[in-house]
């Protein structure tokens, strides 16, 4: 059920669900998410079972503030203090080692625990209510089936999960791409999802290179090569590969009596429009425009029956890491 996300006493009454164990979704300002209280097992629990996630495959858990977040890890790390400090609220995610007794199962079973303090004013407006009724942290990965589209607005969340979740309507997501993930628990800061915030910006708040993902990296969400998928098959190609294959196709049979070709769409930013082409929409030449509209425009080919998507590759620079990394997974899967 559809809940106004501006109205106090919705918020009372999705953190009082969430106070019982129950499910809820709401936005924040990167995706929408599913949430269950972090601190019981057997609610978070209903989040693997709802998206049909492997329970091994850890879960972020949200948080009011810095305070809040401290209760959920074993010690608090000078990197993850210089980060949030600056980053929080939002798109930032830290890996910290977790308190031992709390939040195993969000975890997925291992010592270190992802944390994150969103910026949308209703996560926080829900987290802030949470806490008042002696929930410390919420649970929340993308409010959709394992593996798919990431939701950016409620109407998403009610396709994906069904009409008898509660879902807090807070409008569009801001960002569009889910966090950006760094891991802090180890002496070292690594980059293990890239996200809005770029590798250079974290790095001037650290003082220091910001590392790769290396094979003692702890698991992180979003991680696995083929992830945030439409139903259709994603083809990711470069500039000239793409130019080619749109030339070739205008140039193919025009026999009506030929057979179907897939219906395809294609996404990118300086294509002219192809006659054969069912469905083409420009990509924009903003990293942060495009992240915002992303899923939204792949759900929208799914929705309009596309079988084959063309997307072309996002620019080098580094702004475009998290569109970049997304559309990889997708055209994985």
């Amino acid at each position: 059920m559809l809940l106004d996300g501006n109205d106090p006493v919705a918020i009372a009454e999705a953190a009082d669900a969430l106070a019982a164990g129950e499910l809820v979704a709401f936005p924040t300002e990167t995706v929408y998410g599913l949430g269950a209280r972090a601190d019981d097992d057997r609610a978070v629990a209903r989040i693997y079972a709802a998206k049909g996630r492997p329970a091994g495959h850890p879960l972020i858990v949200h948080v009011a503030d810095v305070a809040a977040a401290r209760a959920f890890s074993a010690s608090w790390p000078g990197l993850a203090q210089r980060l949030v400090a600056a980053f929080w609220p939002g798109p930032l995610t830290v890996i910290v080692p977790r308190a031992d007794g709390i939040a195993a199962a969000c975890a997925g079973g291992q010592s270190t625990i992802g944390l994150r303090c969103p910026s949308h004013p209703v996560a926080l407006a829900l987290l802030q209510a949470c806490a008042e009724r002696g929930v410390p942290g919420v649970a929340a990965p993308s409010a959709n089936r394992f593996g798919r589209l990431s939701p950016t607005r409620a109407e998403h969340v009610v396709e994906e999960l069904g009409a008898d979740l509660r879902v807090l309507d807070g409008g569009p997501c801001e960002v569009g791409i889910e966090s950006t993930i760094v891991d802090c628990s180890r002496d070292r800061a690594v980059l293990l999802r890239p996200g809005l915030l770029t590798r250079s910006a974290i790095e001037a708040v650290l003082g220091c290179a910001l590392e790769d993902r290396d094979a003692q990296a702890p698991r992180a969400p979003g991680t696995l090569d083929a992830h945030y998928a439409p139903r259709a098959k994603v083809r990711l190609m470069d500039s000239g590969t793409l130019r080619s294959a749109m030339e070739l196709l205008a140039s193919g049979p025009s026999d009506p009596l030929s057979e179907a070709p897939l219906k395809l769409a294609v996404y990118s930013r300086l294509l002219p429009p192809a006659g054969k082409v069912a469905i083409q929409q420009t990509m924009p030449a903003r990293a942060d425009h495009a992240a915002h509209e992303l899923f939204t425009v792949l759900r929208h080919f799914d929705d309009q029956g596309a079988q084959l998507i063309w997307v072309e590759e996002p620019p080098a620079a580094a702004e475009w890491d998290g569109v970049r990394d997304r559309l990889i997974r997708a055209s994985a899967a």
